[in-house]
């Protein structure tokens, strides 16, 4: 008798508390004053994006896309100046920033007056470190290549790190120690922040200890969302991992020769797809 494949669910999956807090904020706007745009998307999951469209929620690419007077901002949060010139132009701005990207927009606010370049470990094309890069006031770097810190010459004595929020902890914690070898000069003064969120730090430990004990773990998520490809990268170093959006993209071949899979999710992923991916892959197993 064929041993029957066991499906286990990381206690942490979901949306984190950015994100429901996020779209809680926006769907009470909505429910209230029905068509409301958000300035880029509110959060990286196109099936949450397409559920919030049916409730009103349009979402503008740029300030000159929006066509109401109010407008939304998502919880990657803005730099200060785009905030200010969109209370500048419109009657309403609706701030749904993740208070833990908060922290370290003020981290790097308060690094940048007190005269640190900023160096912020994290994907420069991202809207949260754009964001968190607008509030040191254009005195800072974004990156997550040691080899672009080493070609600034020379570098700022004072230097202030801090973290794109979704980031893997021992990946930033690899790239301070590389940084304090090379930029520890006399008189240099290096300060360091952790700004890694919480929620996201404890799904990672989590998801992590469930890649230890399966043979396949699935991450669902969007392709393009931070904390998503995070997740899968840092399971992938454990166990066969494979990131996907929705129940249609279980490959049958992937449940091949597993008999015990690993399901978690990214912070942007509702329980209504993670539910979808559980019963599909129950009646695969069957």
């Amino acid at each position: 008798m064929t041993e029957k494949i066991k499906i286990e669910k990381a206690d942490e999956t979901g949306f984190c508390f950015g994100v429901k807090r996020a779209i809680d904020i926006l769907e009470k706007v909505a429910r209230e004053r029905g068509r409301i745009e958000t300035l880029g998307a509110i959060v990286h999951n196109q099936q949450v994006l397409q559920r919030l469209s049916g409730i009103g929620v349009r979402v503008a690419s740029n300030i000159g896309d929006i066509e109401g007077d109010k407008v939304v901002i998502g919880a990657h949060g803005i730099g200060p100046k785009l905030e200010e010139e969109l209370r500048a132009r419109f009657t309403e701005v609706i701030d749904t920033t993740c208070p833990f990207v908060h922290r370290a927009q003020i981290a790097a606010r308060r690094l940048n007056r007190a005269g640190f370049f900023v160096i912020v470990y994290g994907d420069a094309n991202h809207p949260e470190v754009r964001g968190i890069l607008g509030w040191a006031n254009g005195k800072g770097v974004a990156t997550l290549d040691m080899n672009a810190i080493a070609a600034l010459k020379p570098l700022p004595l004072r230097v202030g790190i801090l973290s794109q929020t979704t980031q893997i902890p021992a990946n930033f914690n690899e790239f301070v120690k590389e940084l304090i070898d090379s930029a520890l000069v006399k008189d240099a003064e290096l300060r360091i922040i952790d700004t890694i969120c919480h929620d996201i730090r404890k799904r990672q430990q989590v998801a992590l200890e469930l890649a230890n004990r399966v043979d396949l773990l699935l991450v669902i998520g969007s392709h393009t969302s931070a904390n998503t490809r995070h997740l899968a990268a840092l399971c992938a170093m454990t166990t066969e991992t494979h990131l996907i959006e929705t129940a249609d993209e279980i490959q049958p071949s992937w449940l091949k020769n597993h008999r015990h899979i690993g399901v978690t999710s990214g912070t942007s992923t509702s329980d209504e797809t993670i539910n979808e991916v559980l019963e599909k892959l129950d009646s695969m197993a069957s």
